[in-house]
């Protein structure tokens, strides 16, 4: 298919069979043709200015216009030579310093040279990719907070870890490169199904997915509470009746045809034996046409039913992963509130493993730290934002970057222990908070002597 990036359009079938890391220069008509190294000879002794501060930008510097360089482009010349002749026709080229220059032909290199590198996804490609062209999608999550969370929930190959994560599957995507296709993953998903766009960037091989699982969220109560049941959903049910009324309605109506146009034949036998033949011949297309469509009827419900039974068994091998409670880390970044969800998905997790949450707001992992300081269960707390500032590291002239990312999210973590159910009882922790602490109550007790 034709695909559209940064203003250029290409077709991808000359780059089948190459290897990941080759440039190729786009031609004419959209085909890719792998580049070839040229040496730059740098013999010449460039002109250059000692400063910038006789070049004005009014716009007339450049002799070439507009019309001349489309004309350029329609005689077949290649975008280095066009950089060239733009780089001659420049009358504030040679008052400019070396570092500008460089600066002018990179520019202008990535304007007119139609040369495409392909690389091979990981997380730290796709991470920047979505961060700095759809973050929405992702809920503003950086890649180095994103590096956090892989850091801070000990992900490794042979892990057992649940994610929960509405930022299009790329957290998951980043838990399953970091794991190597070892160990399990339970993904837990609100509403009908798992969203896995950005996990399907990455080009992961089908032995990735034999250990990746789905559960809804909408199922947790139930599973925690033990009334989660293994038999068909209603939903499930209430389809395969519909389907089978339907197939049954199907054939009613055509046992009604075929009598209809039995009545018509034997009218048309009394008429003429040649309107009978041409009866016949309609009456035996319409037989075979209805045949094959309550084939495809009887097919289709099939197809139907054992979507529903692989459906059905996959959600049974999650169930059962869950009620092991011994998953090896919990990660979640949602734009739900952290709160109800990491109380009821801690459950699953085995003691002494981490958990990190992240949120693009400070407010719900506040709330969220202090629901769980109550609880219990948890020790190491931290609530913490990363500063993020690129610097320009080139030779004489490295330095921070002018712009920098405003914020990339707050990460909540904390590493899991046995929880005692006595002490985290709320009628316990309303008695203790009603009494008072020892020392007061030694003191109370002095003034009264």
């Amino acid at each position: 298919r034709k695909i559209i990036f940064e203003k250029q359009w290409f077709y991808l079938d000359n780059a089948i069979g190459h290897t990941y890391g080759t440039t190729f220069e786009v031609t004419s008509g959209g085909n890719l043709q792998p580049k070839q190294e040229v040496e730059e000879t740098t013999t010449e002794t460039k002109e250059a200015g000692t400063d910038n501060r006789n070049i004005v930008d009014d716009g007339k510097s450049q002799k070439l216009t507009h019309d001349d360089i489309k004309a350029l482009k329609d005689k077949g010349i290649k975008g280095q030579e066009i950089v060239q002749q733009l780089i001659e026709n420049s009358t504030t080229f040679r008052d400019k310093t070396e570092f500008a220059q460089d600066k002018y032909i990179k520019k202008k290199k990535k304007k007119y040279e139609a040369v495409i590198t392909i690389v091979k996804p990981s997380t730290r490609i796709l991470s920047t990719m979505y961060y700095a062209r759809e973050p929405g999608k992702i809920s503003h999550l950086r890649y180095d907070t994103l590096a956090q969370m892989l850091t801070l929930g000990n992900v490794r190959a042979g892990n057992k870890m649940i994610v929960m994560e509405t930022c299009a599957g790329l957290v998951l995507g980043a838990v399953m490169e970091r794991m190597g296709g070892y160990g399990s993953i339970i993904q837990m998903y609100p509403g009908g199904g798992p969203v896995r766009a950005a996990t399907s960037c990455f080009g992961f091989p089908k032995p990735f997915f034999d250990n990746l699982h789905e559960f809804p969220l909408s199922k947790v109560d139930s599973l925690l509470s033990g009334t989660f049941s293994t038999e068909t959903l209603p939903s499930e049910e209430n389809t395969l009746v519909e389907e089978e009324s339907n197939g049954l309605t199907d054939e009613k109506q055509t046992s009604i045809l075929e009598t209809e146009e039995e009545s018509t034949t034997e009218t048309a036998m009394e008429i003429n034996q040649t309107e009978e033949q041409d009866t016949m011949d309609v009456n035996a297309e319409g037989e075979e046409f209805k045949e094959n469509k309550e084939k495809e009827n009887k097919d289709n419900v099939q197809q139907k039913q054992r979507k529903q039974w692989e459906r059905r068994k996959k959600l049974i091998e999650a169930a059962a992963l869950l009620t092991e409670k011994n998953a090896d880390g919990l990660i979640v970044a949602s734009k739900f509130h952290p709160t109800p969800l990491l109380v009821s998905l801690l459950e699953f997790v085995a003691p002494s493993r981490p958990f990190v949450v992240y949120c693009q707001y400070k407010e719900p992992l506040l709330e969220c730290y202090t629901k769980l300081r109550e609880r219990g269960g948890v020790i190491n707390l931290k609530l913490s934002e990363t500063w993020l500032r690129n610097y320009q590291v080139l030779p004489d002239r490295s330095h921070p970057k002018l712009t920098m990312s405003g914020g990339g999210g707050y990460l909540l973590s904390g590493i899991t222990v046995v929880l005692d159910k006595d002490k985290s009882d709320s009628s316990h922790l309303e008695a203790m908070k009603m009494e008072e602490p020892s020392s007061k109550r030694c003191k109370v007790q002095d003034l009264h002597c």
